[in-house]
Order: C-alpha cells, then sequence, then structure tokens
C-alpha cells in the first residue's frame, strides 16, 4: 500500500493547472469546475504540506517546489499514458531505451536492426538527449549514459574500451600533408567538448606542445565534431568506435598508428538493478555485450 501516494485527482487537477497556467482552462479539460479544481489543487498541498502555487487575483504561477513537483508528476503521468495505451492495444514486452545522442545515432542506430530481428517480441522505444535518464518516473528502463561513472544506487556496466585519436577526411590530409603529431599544430582543430579525454590529453601524450584554446571549432556533440571533420573542415579528436560508420565508408581515416591513441572507457550501461530482472534488460545487455565486443566492427545488418 503507498500510504504517502495523492488521490488521482489531485494529481491530475495539479498537473492540468500547472501545464494550462490557469484553474478556468484546466477546470474546462478536466469537465470539472474552477472550485472544484482549486480545491483538488489545495488539499494535495495540504497533504504535501508545501505550497506549489502562488495566487493572485489575475493569475497564478508556480513556486519552485511546485515547479519541480510538476516536472516529476508530469513524468509520472505520461509513463501511465504510455503502460495504459500499450495495455489497450495488446502490446507486451516493452523496452524503453535511452541514449547520449551520437552514441545512439551513429553506433547505436546503424546496429539496431539486428537487435530487432533477433528479438521480434520486443516492443522497443528508444530515445536520446544530453540529459540522463529519470528512473523514478517509470519511463526508462535502460540507459546508455556518457561520462565518468559517480552514479550512486544504479547498476553500471561499461559498452566497450574507446580508442580517441585524430581523425581527418583523407582530402584534408593529402591537402595539409599531415605526417607527425607536430604537423596538427599548424591546422584547424576540431574540439568535442564534452569528451572526457581532450587534445591537450593527446598532446602531452605525443610530448608536443600544445596551447590550450588553439580549436578553430568547438561543438558540443560528437557527431557534429565528427560531421565538421567529414566536411574538410579539420582534425577532430574523437571515439574510432562512434566515428566507425565513416572510417568504413572512407569519409574520415585514422591520422597516426594506432598504438598513439588514448583508450577510454566512457559509454556505461545503467538501470535500477531491479531492472536486471527483466527478460527484455537481459536480453539487450547480451545483445550490447556481443555487438560491442568489436566496437569498430561494421554492423552486421550491412555485411554481405
Amino acid at each position: 500500500m503507498r500510504s504517502s501516494f495523492p488521490p488521482l485527482s489531485c494529481l491530475l487537477a495539479f498537473e492540468a493547472a500547472a501545464r494550462r497556467m490557469s484553474f478556468s482552462a484546466a477546470a474546462g479539460e478536466l469537465h470539472l469546475t474552477p472550485s472544484a479544481v482549486s480545491h483538488q489543487i489545495a488539499k494535495l498541498e495540504q497533504l504535501l504540506d508545501v505550497r506549489l502555487f502562488e495566487r493572485t487575483a489575475r493569475n497564478i504561477a508556480l513556486t519552485e517546489a511546485g515547479r519541480e513537483y510538476m516536472a516529476r508528476v508530469s513524468s509520472a503521468l505520461d509513463a501511465i499514458g504510455a503502460a495504459t495505451d500499450n495495455a489497450r492495444k495488446g502490446v507486451r514486452n516493452v523496452l524503453h531505451i535511452h541514449a547520449s545522442p551520437s552514441f545512439a545515432s551513429l553506433w547505436l542506430m546503424p546496429r539496431l536492426a539486428d537487435f530487432v530481428r533477433s528479438h521480434a517480441g520486443i516492443a522497443l522505444t528508444l530515445s536520446s538527449s544530453a540529459t540522463p535518464a529519470d528512473f523514478a518516473s517509470g519511463q526508462v528502463d535502460i540507459e546508455i549514459r556518457y561520462g565518468v561513472p559517480n552514479w550512486p544506487h544504479l547498476h553500471v556496466q561499461p559498452v566497450f574500451e574507446e580508442r580517441i585519436q585524430p581523425l581527418a577526411s583523407p582530402e584534408f590530409v593529402a591537402r595539409h600533408g599531415i605526417e607527425k603529431p607536430e604537423d596538427l599544430l599548424r591546422v584547424p582543430l576540431i574540439q568535442s567538448a564534452v569528451n572526457v579525454a581532450q587534445w591537450p590529453d593527446w598532446f602531452r601524450s605525443r610530448r608536443v606542445q600544445f596551447a590550450p584554446g588553439q580549436y578553430a571549432y568547438r561543438f558540443d556533440r560528437t557527431s557534429m565534431a565528427l560531421d565538421a571533420a567529414v566536411q574538410g573542415l579539420g582534425v577532430a579528436f574523437d571515439s574510432a568506435s562512434i566515428a566507425a560508420g565513416h572510417l568504413q565508408q572512407g569519409r574520415l581515416r585514422k591520422l597516426f598508428d594506432e598504438r598513439w591513441c588514448l583508450k577510454v572507457q566512457a559509454h556505461f550501461l545503467v538501470c535500477p538493478p531491479r531492472h536486471l530482472q527483466r527478460a527484455e534488460v537481459a536480453d539487450f545487455i547480451e545483445w550490447m555485450r556481443v555487438n560491442a565486443a568489436e566496437p569498430e566492427r561494421p554492423p552486421l545488418a550491412t555485411e554481405t
């Protein structure tokens, strides 16, 4: 029994009023009177012992506590709505994956057809954003998260070891005659601002003096940094695993010896431990383990 769970009628009234910023508009949406909506919200505030709205004679505004509560309540109601739609349509074995944007578009999507073929009974949902998933909302089953792992109370499992190295288009390399690390000091460099490994780390490993800030272009997404390199704008310093599609198609090439790369683990499978008991989550983790064993290998779906 969830004794602290507020009445659903109160939550619906609060969510509608917060979304519409009007008790009257919320009342019209819920087929109630404005006074009934106001009563439900007052009851919710009493239960929470916190004020959710600032009220004046002409309008309402969410308090800081109200804004935070709205974000959680809205996500929870969305999850209930999605679960209801799935139940109504007879959808079973739903798996919602959330991933960082560049990983989702450049590495996961080209391989996803293989997962769908081998797990036809799973109804798959994939979303991506730079914001970590809120597992408390109940909408995400498993996430591929990027960064330094410091996520208490979650199951954390590395995806693969990545080789971070200079990458550029063949035309750019030929045009600028790049043969040794020092040659990079005279060409435009592209920075992926969120990468755990950066240009200064690589230059330091090659014992080359480098002045931070020597960047022609900065991007907050690996996908954009790689696109810039494909267009011949400069040299990117990025993951050969994430750039695998560009490398296989000849749009990019590795500039130097593989041994000169920096090896990092920065992508992780993350979920609450209880989610590991779901067969769909276990199936996806096992599929990822097989495919991530050779992260630069072409997707199975495209092999001939």
